[in-house]
């Protein structure tokens, strides 16, 4: 799940997409608001991290414009302001959730993956396919209740597609969460490893529809 990092502070944006990383995100960030909003509003992000205090423009001036566009992915503030006027300041300014620093990098994990979760229609942390389960807290997937061996990016393509089970997921859309914006993306890359997640989870789970994409199956495939 690619996610955008909008902080001026450069350590804290360089921890941030570390441990972000390391839980399974792909992070680009900006570091001032005018780069934020343009990356925010020609990009595709499952969801945003955002700072108040921003060089150049605020951060609820970005997400305002955000808002304005009609781009509605989760957007989670991230600020050193404790008042309740910027609280309901950045709400009114469309934002879903709202952490206070200074931050625990494993608590902005979960809020993002909570916000990203119920963006695409899940009530439950747990996401279920048939015998294969996402659980979206830690990020871990599992087969008849054993953790299945995939590397990052097989781990985050199959992310992707439960989070959309049992519908069409386009190859540009998913490229567009899997690569950051400077990567060459190749549709047969994604082929191959859609081809070795498959002979991980079972051939008949992931569908391929010629010329519009891919679909995970809602339930087990038939035997």
């Amino acid at each position: 799940m690619k996610v955008l990092l909008v902080e001026d502070d450069a350590a804290l944006a360089a921890a941030l997409a570390a441990g972000l990383g390391e839980a399974g995100f792909l992070v680009e960030t900006a570091p001032d608001g005018a780069t934020g909003e343009y990356l925010g509003a020609t990009e595709t992000y499952a969801a945003a991290v955002l700072d108040l205090g921003l060089p150049g423009m605020a951060g609820i001036e970005v997400l305002t414009r955000w808002r304005e566009q009609g781009i509605a992915m989760p957007v989670l503030i991230l600020t050193g302001r404790d008042g309740w006027a910027d609280k309901v300041a950045g709400f009114r300014a469309g934002a879903d959730d709202y952490v206070l620093k200074p931050v625990r990098i494993e608590e902005v994990a979960l809020r993002l993956a909570t916000l990203i979760r119920r963006a695409a229609g899940h009530p439950q942390a747990q996401i279920a396919a048939g015998a294969l389960m996402l659980d979206t807290a830690t990020g871990i997937i599992t087969l008849d209740g054993l953790p299945v061996k995939l590397t990052a990016f097989e781990a985050r393509l199959l992310r992707h597609l439960m989070l959309n089970k049992g519908r069409i997921v386009s190859r540009t859309d998913l490229s567009e969460h899997m690569y950051d914006r400077d990567a060459d993306r190749d549709f047969r890359s994604l082929e191959v490893i859609v081809g070795r997640i498959r002979k991980k989870i079972g051939e008949g789970r992931i569908e391929t529809l010629r010329g519009e994409g891919y679909r995970l199956r809602p339930q087990d495939p038939p035997a």
